[in-house]
């Protein structure tokens, strides 16, 4: 399926979001997800389905100033 994951264009099977970070090696208890604009947090995120042509942001905190 075709997902727009922080502005870029990728070609990926993923049935939910949790699989989604997973298969990208996103890790770590804080990140912040939206799925089409809408916040989607870490509790829902196996239970949020994947469609194709979604937008996904994905969010991790960075270091440094």
């Amino acid at each position: 399926m075709k997902l727009t994951i922080n502005g870029a264009e990728h070609e990926l099977q993923a049935a939910t979001l949790a699989e989604l970070l997973q298969r990208l090696e996103f890790e770590g208890d804080w990140l912040a997800t939206a799925v089409n604009g809408e916040l989607v947090r870490k509790a829902d995120r196996a239970g949020h389905r994947l469609e194709d042509s979604d937008r996904i942001e994905i969010l991790s905190p960075m270091q440094g100033g």
